[in-house]
């Protein structure tokens, strides 16, 4: 691996062991074997790094839930949806640590204009990636950069952050992926009763 590489790497593993506030250069260095001229030729500033390293794993795991979702191809949309949520609520434990470290480094990038975009660049293809996955579910030739598909990923992606955080600050109280499937299962009979059900409240 080059420098780029090896730098990533350790910022992947001390993201997970020391959380994104308590890293230091020093740390970096020492965990990649490269040299401080090597963040700023690569990834500009410590920030820059970290954040590169936050963006490869959650696109990593973007890419996971997505082959999840697209698995069976008879499924349908709403169905997709129900597995990427509850593959999502499924796997919130083995990323904890990554998770705490995203958010503090959202709070970062608010006061960091670079890191800001940089954030923002990375929600640009994930929203794109799962704009691609909308429009395949549809099946129907609308093209995914269709403003309907790019906001329907953009529900889909709030859904999964908005969990994500309710999870992070109260597990007990956050759904199991069965309470979830059970709870919409509930809301889509109700909002779409079976057609003679529905034929009979109409009479």
């Amino acid at each position: 691996m080059g420098h780029r590489e090896d730098l990533l790497v350790a910022a992947r593993r001390l993201l997970e062991d020391k959380g994104y506030a308590h890293i230091t250069t020093r740390d970096l260095v020492a965990a990649s074997g490269t040299n401080l001229a090597s963040i700023g030729y690569h990834f500009g500033s410590k920030a820059g790094l970290l954040n590169a390293a936050i963006g490869q794993v959650f696109e990593e795991w973007t890419d996971q839930l997505a082959d999840l979702a697209m698995a069976d191809p008879s499924a349908s949309p709403v169905e997709r949806g129900h597995v990427t949520w509850a593959a999502l609520l499924g796997s919130l434990t083995s990323k904890r640590k990554l998770l705490l470290s995203y958010v503090e480094a959202l709070a970062q990038a608010e006061r960091t204009p670079d890191l800001r975009s940089q954030f923002a660049e990375q929600y640009r293809r994930c929203r794109e990636r799962v704009a691609g996955l909308v429009a395949e579910s549809l099946g129907d030739g609308t093209p995914p950069d269709d403003p309907r598909c790019l906001a329907v990923a953009s529900f889909v992606i709030a859904i999964c952050d908005g969990l994500s955080v309710q999870w992070l600050l109260d597990p007990e109280a956050a759904p199991t992926a069965e309470e979830l499937l059970a709870g919409l299962g509930a809301m889509w009979s109700a909002s779409f009763p079976p057609r003679g059900k529905a034929d009979d409240v109409s009479a």
